[in-house]
């Protein structure tokens, strides 16, 4: 059984605009399990940070297939996701409480206890990182 930590980013250009996700899994031991970029279109910078913890559960279950993993700890530069989905926040906006709801759904579904902190920025980086390539290759296939 192996504790994993997983890294989000959502990043817009423009508010809303293009926009991509960047995710990092690693292992307890500091191995990178997973990473992931992706363009999301045009969305808003909260919308994309959602996309990414979203984007992320499904990775989780895609590896759990080939890993036991007993605990997940998420973390994120976003301090609004961090607290809606802790509940320290209302979601107020409409367009946030269906990404909302949806993320509540699907991380409660993994059945893996798990916890959700907010990090700074500069601890982000390379999630980050990812996020703005996947608006810079958007047109690469």
């Amino acid at each position: 059984m192996s504790r994993i930590k997983v890294y989000t980013d959502g990043a817009s250009r423009g508010n809303p605009g293009e926009s991509g996700i960047g995710i990092i899994i690693y292992n307890e031991d500091g191995s990178k399990l997973k990473s992931w970029n992706e363009y999301t279109g045009t969305l808003t910078n909260n919308q994309a940070e959602y996309r990414a913890f979203l984007k992320a559960i499904e990775l989780i279950r895609e590896l759990k297939l080939s890993h036991k993993i007993s605990f997940v700890e998420f973390f994120a530069d976003s301090q609004l996701l961090v607290k809606q989905m802790n509940l320290e926040y209302k979601v107020k906006d409409a367009g946030l409480k269906q990404l909302f709801l949806k993320a509540q759904k699907d991380v409660n579904s993994l059945r893996i206890p798990y916890k959700i902190t907010h990090i700074e920025r500069n601890l982000n980086k390379e999630a980050d990182k990812l996020a703005n390539q996947g608006i810079d290759n958007k047109n690469i296939i």
